[in-house]
């Protein structure tokens, strides 16, 4: 088993998440507070061995680590024809936004939704479309499958972003839904670009289904991101892959991957992941144990300690949704005003589009002793809310 409860001094480390005054805590950026698989660290030592860091290509190895953990942890087997590396999953849908669709074409997204689908949208002159999720009496997310419909059948909306597990909500997308969302795809003639970064953070007795491994409708009209970067928090080594089963559809994101000179690795990522792949499989099951019980104590600590807020549940990710819309405050302004009386740095719902204005998400990747200290300053945040 592996210690996730050490704590780490990760200031005064270039580090995005923790640049932060000496007083606060940031559980907002997902960006985990655990040491890597140790294997990783041993493959990237070992690699700076040889003391020569020149042009480097992408090894059949790689893609066949790719091609074995997809099999083994999500029954899946993707040829590795089908794999093109990219250095990351948003440079891969900026660049696949810029060769499948025009300029003014419709983006269709699912808000709330990652903040940065809207910049690799709006940045590269297209339009952000959203058939926004609607939450349920009983907390749960669910499709307008008819505005659903509505949306993909606008004459300008040629691709949809699809968060496959979805973030910030948790949602696990089911088989028979993704299954409804590529027929109508197809039949609107939406090519779908899956984002399935967090595929592999999921409750313990879960697991996600990637989108092309559906049925043949959905494989045949896809582009599929997966990276280790969030799995095994190596964001910074810049390491993905694009799954393309379709030839046509390859050629032409192939293409724009290497125009936008994404598809060369630097000398740490490739070793990097092929080790996580082929030696992580223990280690994330670990993970995904360690985070689920620090979801459920979320989930507890909020209901008994911290009057109108609720945790909306959700099976995937180490980010948690946390809906206060009966607080009173503006998920912005509450952000805010929690992170100047506590420390306490949470990511403001409100970037996320949708209902996004009435939640904060908090990151839970962190030693359980750092959670309570996050959980005491977001109850003294809120109970100073007046």
């Amino acid at each position: 088993m592996t210690d996730f409860s050490e704590l780490i001094d990760r200031r005064h480390t270039n580090s995005v998440k923790w640049d932060v005054k000496d007083n606060e805590l940031p559980m907002w950026v997902a960006d985990m507070d655990f040491r890597t698989l140790p294997a990783i660290v041993d493959a990237i030592q070992e690699r700076a061995k040889n003391g020569i860091f020149g042009y480097e290509e992408v090894p059949q190895e790689y893609f066949d680590a790719v091609q074995s953990w997809y099999e083994k942890e999500h029954n899946w087997r993707p040829e590795t024809d089908w794999m093109i590396f990219s250095t990351g999953v948003v440079p891969t849908i900026s660049s696949s936004v810029r060769r499948l669709t025009n300029v003014g074409d419709n983006v269709l997204i699912q808000a709330p939704v990652y903040n940065i689908f809207y910049n690799s949208i709006l940045n590269n002159g297209r339009h952000v479309l959203s058939s926004d999720l609607v939450l349920d009496d009983q907390d749960a997310y669910h499709i307008d499958w008819d505005d659903l419909e509505a949306r993909m059948a606008e004459p300008l909306t040629t691709l949809m972003i699809l968060c496959n597990p979805h973030n910030p909500v948790g949602m696990i997308w089911s088989a028979n839904t993704l299954a409804r969302i590529g027929e109508l795809a197809a039949k609107h003639h939406v090519v779908v670009l899956s984002d399935e970064i967090h595929g592999d953070i999921t409750a313990p007795d879960k697991g996600y289904t990637p989108f092309a491994s559906v049925n043949k409708v959905n494989e045949q009209n896809c582009v599929v991101a997966v990276s280790p970067s969030k799995t095994f928090n190596v964001a910074a080594l810049h390491a993905a892959t694009v799954i393309v089963p379709n030839e046509a559809l390859r050629a032409i994101v192939n293409r724009g991957l290497n125009t936008d000179e994404l598809a060369e690795p630097n000398s740490f990522a490739i070793p990097a992941t092929i080790a996580a792949y082929t030696k992580g499989h223990q280690w994330v099951h670990d993970l995904r144990a360690y985070i689920e019980d620090n979801k459920q104590t979320v989930a507890k600590f909020v209901a008994e300690n911290v009057p109108g807020v609720k945790a909306v549940a959700g099976d995937a990710t180490y980010l948690v949704w946390l809906d206060t819309s009966k607080v009173g405050m503006s998920s912005d302004k509450l952000e805010q005003f929690i992170r100047q009386e506590t420390g306490l740095y949470l990511s403001d719902g409100t970037v996320y589009g949708g209902d996004g204005r009435e939640f904060l998400r908090m990151n839970v990747a962190c030693p359980k002793e750092r959670l309570m200290d996050g959980l005491n300053r977001l109850k003294q945040g809120i109970a100073a809310v007046k």
